[in-house]
């Protein structure tokens, strides 16, 4: 028996290449490879690197999808199953939209798939696959088996689970639907094993709110100490509160902490429930501590709720460059589907694609609704160019110099391959067809 992993591409333009930061190890493929009897064979085909090969002969094609990859999914399982080659489903956007996916493939795993996943196998066996498995959270005490990822050509940064789910309840996001609001922590005897047997010099702590839980965030700081490793992951800006969580985090290794900011507009914070980032008055203190503690901040801002238009995007531009951050995202809102900001501008009428993941011309970079103070043209034009003068050459210098005093001459160095190339890339990345046929376009 036989099963052939997918990793959907997002898109590409035509007779360009795929975006290359875009390109990190699939952890989830790990995870179901893991799960898997020693006795199938698994083979894995990554849409963003490589082309498909829809004549592969095997028993099972799996497919994981998100909202961004969906189209780009329906369509691969279709040529599959012109086949007669069983195709299952599941993800974040199977999970949000089971009725939906369904449609598209022979079975959908709902939730994580470690609770499912061995009698979804038998099932196949026996001819008798269920449409739809219903994992949960799941117990997650499998160490995912990277030995798939040999030959490919990913970005060297070992991705290490420590914990899903987080325990808030902002508006626009998937994970908090997806977990309830809920944070899992992974046992760290697990973690430690897996970092030992990571193979690259810097790792990234997959998880969507590290600090979520701070004991057992400081437990976890402490028990990877000794490792001697430099890592990277993502937190919140309460954290700079707790001054022996910093200095634990970094005696840890910590050099990089992507934080959502979000808005500095207390309305709009308010309006995407995001009550615990309201420190305006001390918002500046609490940069100032992470960056004195020897942490970069990955600052990262979302706009296009009620209250943004071209002032709060400049004034968000403007706090990333005093603060000179390691690095920063500029983004657009985008509704997923099933979360509280899609069900809220639904009812309100402000959608302009029902379903922009599977609409035909829908481009990344483009908003798929309508803001109240400007349009949506105007804010995906507003975005590029916050990202573009964030990346420009007297603002990278700046930065530069800053993480200079802040991290490791290690992580210096990263910090101009990943940098200088910014510019370039916010262009390579606005207006990829979402979805549209990669099988005989350049790699």
């Amino acid at each position: 028996m036989k099963i052939t992993f997918i990793l959907p591409a997002i898109g590409k333009k035509p007779g360009k290449k795929y975006i290359g930061t875009w390109k990190m190890e699939p952890l989830t493929i790990a995870v179901l490879k893991a799960l898997t009897p020693d006795d199938i064979e698994t083979e894995l085909f990554d849409d963003r690197t490589e082309l498909i090969d829809y004549d592969t002969k095997t028993d099972l094609v799996c497919i994981t999808v998100e909202t961004y990859t969906a189209k780009r999914s329906y369509r691969i399982a279709e040529k599959f199953r012109e086949r007669g080659i069983p195709v299952v489903m599941g993800g974040y956007h199977t999970t949000l939209c089971p009725e939906e996916a369904v449609l598209y493939c022979d079975s959908v795993i709902v939730g994580n798939a470690e609770t499912v996943w061995n009698d979804m196998l038998d099932d196949l066996k026996n001819g008798s696959l269920k449409k739809v498995y219903r994992g949960g959270i799941g117990e997650y005490d499998i160490q995912p088996d990277k030995s798939i990822f040999e030959g490919k050509n990913y970005l060297p940064v070992s991705l290490v689970e420590t914990g899903r789910g987080c325990c808030h309840s902002c508006e626009f996001c998937s994970i908090s639907k997806f977990y309830c609001s809920k944070y899992y922590s992974r046992d760290h005897g697990l973690i430690v094993d897996d970092i030992k047997k990571s193979k690259h010099r810097y790792t990234f702590l997959v998880d969507d709110n590290l600090v979520a839980d701070r004991r057992n965030a400081i437990s976890l700081f402490e028990d990877i100490t000794p490792l001697n490793i430099k890592w990277a992951g993502q937190g919140t800006l309460s954290m700079a509160k707790d001054e022996n969580l910093l200095r634990t985090m970094k005696k840890s290794g910590c050099e990089i902490i992507l934080i959502g900011f979000e808005s500095l507009n207390k309305a709009n914070l308010e309006q995407m429930n995001k009550s615990f980032n309201y420190a305006i008055g001390e918002r500046d203190e609490l940069v100032k501590r992470i960056h004195d503690a020897g942490i970069g901040i990955y600052a990262t801002f979302v706009f296009g709720y009620d209250n943004d238009d071209e002032r709060t995007v400049n004034d968000a531009l403007e706090f990333a460059k005093k603060h000179n951050f390691y690095t920063a995202a500029f983004n657009h809102l985008l509704p997923f589907p099933n979360t509280a900001l899609y069900d809220r501008l639904k009812a309100d009428n402000r959608l302009i694609y029902d379903k922009w993941w599977l609409a035909d011309g829908y481009n990344y970079g483009e908003l798929a609704f309508e803001p109240k103070l400007v349009s949506a043209e105007k804010m995906s034009r507003l975005c590029r160019d916050a990202r573009k003068e964030f990346s420009s050459a007297k603002t990278v210098l700046s930065r530069g110099f800053a993480s200079l005093g802040r991290t490791s001459p290690l992580m210096w160095g990263l910090f101009w391959g990943m940098n200088l190339r910014l510019g370039e890339e916010v262009d390579q990345k606005m207006n990829v067809p979402i979805g549209e046929n990669l099988d005989e376009l350049p790699k």
